[in-house]
């Protein structure tokens, strides 16, 4: 619960929660995080990821009121980029700022005055939908103005002079309007001016706004009470609970100044949501506290204390950045470090917080009271009205983003989906590889490798102990694809990264990971299997020095550090370069340590709170910019010392000496340090780019980029706020080059002065590029010593060869002609050649750059040989099947007669037609033609590929082929025909897959072929099984039988001639096989059994039919022995027919008793108890026929 003595100061911000948030049902739906965290002493209440958000804010234009009218309201149209505002004696005004690009200045193109109001206008509000702009003054006069060929004119007014209008918005949609006047009155009407009802509500009224959906409307009364109303019926819901201001909720406790509404701002939703779960409900108070709420029945909001005498409050146009305006009491002078105006009681400031209470930024203004403050639809300027004046302020987010290898990686969030959409783009391919990441929180670049770091998916339970909580740093290269990655649990709210380390600090705690082992094979996009993936080594012991986790305040760094307490003095920076890590802490101390071995080699203290630090290219120098945007340099000396411990020995440093240089830049927000020169860097002030070589700046160029990279004397910078207007389109343009004064002036000097008073200039400014600049200029001059010497002073190898090169030329025209080749000015030095009339030059020219289309067109013009022309047709087709353009390559393959390559060609087309006609081009035998075999056996041609393999000889690969493709049919052809060595394996082969077909009378056939008796045998059987039971034809079984009888004894006279012809132990050897190929099928083991039994069946019914009674009782008595092959129903039936007939009543009854017993054929049971008593009522079973004809 929230404390009764609530604390309240006016440097410091209080920001709380009164109880942890449940996890709501959209958590479990998009995996959202459930503990709460806290920083800095401060808890932070639901499941969100609670890193210290920081952005930078500075005023960068005013617009002057005319005669000095203050103002009192002001509204950005977020869709048009109009703004309006009203001031005192019934100012209205209408004004438009543009700029042609993101980096040029704003240019006002609207400035239009509404006359219509006499008091002072007091609140405006915008209907971007419909472009409706409505204002109202303190005399209770409502105007509604329309845009009318570019000129506002008002479309409606009313004045219900009882009352003035405290407030009145629109919804979301624009369809509807309320207005609120303070004596409780309140009107909502529709856009076409319908009164759709009106009520006087029983307190006076000071603020209102919709829910987003446009369901509910929020009042603020002048007790500070929020009342919440149905928006359709007008009937009262219920009245919200006010938390921020007492710790239970009750009124009584505040005076009435305490509990004067300063706003109510509920984010409409309309750009969408970063986070479903955080706030979007700001109810803020005049004595600076704030709660903010999911909905309105949220009851466990968050809770801020601003300190401030708040005046205006107003969401960003996404809902991620909540900005409270007012007068904060200075006491002892200054608010801050950036404030210097001793004396001053009270002075303006904009906090700006994130939807979930993080203050991110204080930004102060000039003049006496803040009064408005409203957003540019893209969130990047913010519009004040103070006074007689309109300030812009420009804002620079803290995008998600890295530079690195030339990819340019960002991140963004689109309304319809949870997770983070991460773009890896190729600036100089052009090439996007978008990845979604969930639970995303920082994305760092260096080297040739990109770091995602995220938060690793945690159950549903809360967890309170936020030393749980677990992180995944993910390795990427340039196409986004995962190299390595470790799981730590360390709070990553400082991350850094070099193209050897990377560096994950919370408040207290540091891992140094050792990254530079990392597979190769990423960089040709391969991913490999991370050797560390899916590996927790956040509680492993330390083996090696790839990893390192240790506390800010130990002493000795010996493994992994198991402590998770806090500490007093926080961590605030990270910056880390070559063997060296320096750590910043909130009081201004900086810990120096030495790498890889972790040593703390030194602590200064600075007089400042760093939020950005920066080491030059070799250590000597050290960049800050604070807490309030001023940046300082320290020059760094260091002292080397070897350290032994046992037979290792390893180098350690101690900082001697720092000192800070006589430099100061206020409001800056960027900076970077050149690659190749430790004197150079640049910075970023405001909107100036400034380029500075040690202390000494050179004039600044205006830019919005982030920089990128510093290197060859050229600043790329990145455009991220016209980026993220169009995420997913990236432009050449959005990346952009500066040139350094020396690279300037060089190219200017080139051009203007004498070679030798350029050498002079490069000799004072020395750089490589600049070495590289006019070794290039004097080449062109044929100052072939000057650009020697130039050459060898930027370490260009091949220049200085060149430059030999070109002195061993007899001919100034050769020498013009291969230096026009050197700039790659091949027409112009093949100009020079035809002049000569050395066209052999000129085609030597073209060779050796790789021209082969010129190649082609020189042969042509002299005739050039055949060996060279088709090796220039074979160069331009492989030019285009490296391309992919197959239907290029195949015009030029033909004419090299490189069959080769056009076999690949007309595979690549799917032109099969010209394939094949390829095989009878080629001659017999051609390697070729077993490549084009498998071509067209890859796709399933079988006939084609036949051809190519009969064609080049190889018949045993055809009738593999043929195999493969199930073409059984034409590999036994061939086998045949070609008298193929293999081919009783094959034949077995191709039953098989008749079998499997149920092709039986096929497979059996190919049985027979391939001498495999007891295969074919098996299937006859099973034909004859088939005939017998199941088609009722047993005389046709029987044949079958008897068959399979006639294979069995032919494999068995085989066999046993076998043993005959050779020793007993090849008989024995034999009769094993034989038993081995039958013992599993008892048809087989005695062949004519099955014979037998329908031989004996047929002749029992013969005989029946023929009225020999007791033969065929006899007969019928036998098929008892063959119940294994007929079915029983049939045997006894015959039985009972025949006893019957014969009048052995005995033995029908026994017939009857098996029938009887067949219980799964119901219906014949039935019939034959029936049939049974009917025959033995009147014979009964015990009567002989001796005795039956006594009577």
């Amino acid at each position: 619960s929230v404390p009764a003595n609530f604390p309240h100061h006016p440097t410091h911000l209080t920001l709380w929660s009164s109880l942890t948030h449940p996890l709501s049902s959209l958590s479990h739906l998009f995996n959202l995080f459930s503990p709460s965290h806290s920083l800095c002493g401060t808890t932070f209440a639901g499941s969100y990821i609670s890193f210290p958000l920081s952005m930078f804010i500075y005023l960068s234009k005013k617009i002057n009121i005319p005669k000095g009218y203050k103002l009192y309201s002001i509204g950005w149209n977020s869709e048009h980029g109009w703004i309006a505002c009203g001031g005192e004696s019934g100012l209205l005004k209408v004004l438009q700022l543009e700029q042609k690009d993101i980096s040029s200045p704003y240019v006002l193109t609207m400035n239009q005055s509404l006359k219509g109001h006499e008091g002072r206008v007091m609140v405006i509000a915008w209907n971007e939908d419909y472009r409706k702009l409505t204002s109202s003054d303190e005399k209770g006069l409502i105007i509604v103005w329309s845009l009318h060929q570019g000129q506002w004119v008002e479309e409606m007014i009313n004045n219900r002079n009882k009352s003035f209008v405290r407030d009145l918005k629109w919804t979301s949609d624009g369809q509807k309007i309320c207005i609120a006047y303070e004596d409780g009155m309140v009107i909502v009407g529709s856009v076409e001016g319908t009164r759709l009802w009106g009520k006087v509500l029983d307190s006076r009224l000071s603020h209102m706004e919709w829910s987003p959906d446009g369901k509910f409307i929020l009042f603020g009364t002048l007790d500070g009470d929020i009342l919440v109303h149905d928006s359709k019926t007008s009937l009262f819901l219920h009245k919200l609970k006010i938390y921020c201001l007492t710790g239970e909720g009750d009124s009584s406790a505040n005076s009435q100044d305490d509990r004067q509404l300063c706003g109510i701002k509920w984010y409409d939703g309309s750009q969408g949501y970063e986070d479903l779960t955080a706030p979007t409900l700001a109810i803020c108070y005049k004595n600076g506290r704030c709660q903010l709420m999911t909905n309105e029945l949220d009851d466990k909001p968050i809770l801020i204390d601003t300190a401030l005498k708040a005046t205006a409050i107003e969401w960003n146009k996404s809902g991620s950045v909540l900005a409270i305006a007012g007068l904060s009491e200075v006491q002892g002078g200054s608010l801050s470090e950036d404030m210097d105006t001793a004396g001053q009681k009270t002075v303006s400031v904009v906090q700006l917080y994130s939807s979930r209470g993080q203050h991110m930024r204080t930004l102060r203004t000039p003049g006496s009271a803040i009064h408005g403050i409203s957003w540019e639809g893209n969130g990047l300027r913010l519009a004040i009205a103070v006074d007689a004046f309109v300030y812009f302020a420009i804002v620079r987010p803290d995008y998600k983003w890295g530079y690195f290898n030339g990819t340019l990686v960002y991140s963004f969030t689109k309304w319809e989906r949870p997770e983070h959409c991460v773009v890896f783009w190729n600036s100089q391919t052009e090439e996007r590889h978008i990845k979604y990441v969930k639970r995303l929180v920082n994305i760092k670049a260096a080297g040739d490798h990109c770091l995602l770091v995220t938060k690793a998916q945690d159950t549903f339970a809360p967890s309170a102990n936020a030393a749980n909580e677990k992180y995944v740093l993910i390795l990427c290269n340039k196409r986004g694809s995962p190299v390595d990655s470790k799981i730590v649990s360390v709070e990553p709210k400082h991350v850094q990264m070099t193209k050897n380390y990377l560096i994950v600090a919370s408040d207290s705690q540091v891992f140094v990971w050792n990254h530079n082992q990392t597979s190769e094979e990423s960089d040709m996009g391969i991913p490999s299997i991370p050797k560390s993936a899916l590996t927790d080594t956040s509680n492993a012991a330390q083996d090696d020095d790839d990893e390192h986790l240790f506390h800010i305040d130990d002493t000795s760094f010996k493994g992994k550090t198991s402590r998770h307490d806090a500490t007093n003095d926080s961590i605030v920076a990270v910056t880390c370069r070559n063997n060296f890590l320096l750590i910043a802490r909130e009081t201004g101390t900086l810990h120096l340590y030495s790498l890889p071995h972790i040593t703390l080699c030194s602590k200064f203290v600075l007089k400042c709170r760093p939020i950005m630090l920066s080491l030059n290219c070799d250590t000597t120098r050290l960049s800050v910019i604070d807490h309030t945007g001023l940046f300082t340099l320290f020059a760094l000396e260091m002292k080397e010392k070897k350290k032994t411990k046992g037979t290792k020995s390893h180098t350690i440093y101690q900082l001697s000496k720092i000192q800070k240089l006589d430099i100061e830049r206020k409001e800056c927000w960027d900076m970077i340090w050149a690659e190749d020169n430790p004197e150079l860097y640049a910075v970023m002030q405001k909107e100036n780019l400034y380029v500075f070589r040690g202390t000494a700046p050179e004039e600044p160029r205006r830019s919005a980029g982030y920089l990128c990279e510093f290197n060859e004397l050229k600043i790329q910078a990145a455009l991220l706020d016209a980026i993220m207007m169009d995420p997913e389109n990236p432009q050449k343009e959005h990346l952009v080059n500066f040139a350094t004064k020396s690279l300037r002036d060089t190219r200017d000097l080139l051009e203007t002065v004498s070679i030798e008073d350029d050498f002079q200039y490069v000799s004072d400014n020395p750089h490589p590029i600049l070495w590289k600049l006019l070794a290039e200029a004097a080449l062109e001059k044929h100052e072939f010593k000057i650009s020697y010497r130039a050459f060898v002073m930027c370490n260009d190898y091949h220049g200085v060869q060149f430059i030999k090169y070109l002195k061993q030329l007899d001919d100034t025209n050769k020498q013009n002609a291969e230096i026009l080749a050197y700039f790659r000015k091949f027409d112009q030095a093949e100009q020079v050649y035809q002049k000569m009339d050395r066209s052999d030059l000129a085609i030597e020219l073209r060779q050796r750059v790789g021209d082969w289309f010129g190649v082609l067109s020189l042969l042509r013009e002299t005739d050039g040989n055949d060996e060279l022309v088709n090796e220039a047709y074979n160069r331009i087709g492989d030019y285009f099947a490296d391309r992919q353009k197959w239907s290029q390559s195949v015009k030029y393959y033909p004419k090299s007669r490189n069959y080769e390559k056009l076999v690949e060609c007309y595979f690549r087309l799917e032109d099969y037609r010209k394939l094949e006609n390829l095989i009878d081009k080629l001659p017999e035998g051609s390697p070729l033609l077993a490549k084009i075999g498998q071509k067209f056996a890859s796709v399933g041609i079988g006939e084609n590929a036949v051809k190519a393999y009969l064609r080049g000889g190889d018949t045993e690969t055809a009738v593999n082929t043929c195999v493969e493709l199930n073409q059984w049919d034409k590999a036994v052809e061939l086998a045949e025909k070609y008298k193929f060595g293999k081919i009783e394996t094959l034949l077995y082969q191709y039953a098989n897959h008749l079998v499997d077909k149920n092709k039986l009378p096929e497979a059996i056939e190919l049985y027979q072929k391939a001498n495999r008796n007891t295969d074919a045998a098996k299937l006859i059987s099973r034909l004859a099984s088939k005939a017998g039971k199941l088609d009722k034809q047993p005389s046709t079984a029987k044949k079958l039988y008897v068959m399979a009888a006639l294979e069995i004894e032919e494999f068995r006279s085989g066999i046993l001639n076998e043993g005959l012809q050779g020793e007993a132990s090849n008989a024995l050897e034999g009769l094993l096989k034989h038993d081995m190929s039958t013992g599993f099928d008892k048809t087989l083991d005695n062949a004519w059994h099955g014979a037998e039994a329908y031989h004996y069946f047929m002749l029992a019914q013969r005989q029946l039919y023929q009225r020999d009674i007791d033969a065929a009782l006899n007969t019928a008595a036998r098929l008892m022995s063959y119940d294994d092959i007929l079915s029983i129903v049939d045997v006894y039936s015959l039985i009972a027919l025949a006893s019957y007939y014969a009048q052995d009543f005995s033995t029908c009854s026994h017939a009857f008793s098996k029938l009887e017993c067949q219980e799964e054929n119901t219906p014949l049971r039935e019939q034959a108890e029936k049939l049974a008593v009917e025959i033995f009522t009147r014979h009964p079973p015990k009567q002989s026929k001796q005795e039956l004809q006594d009577l």
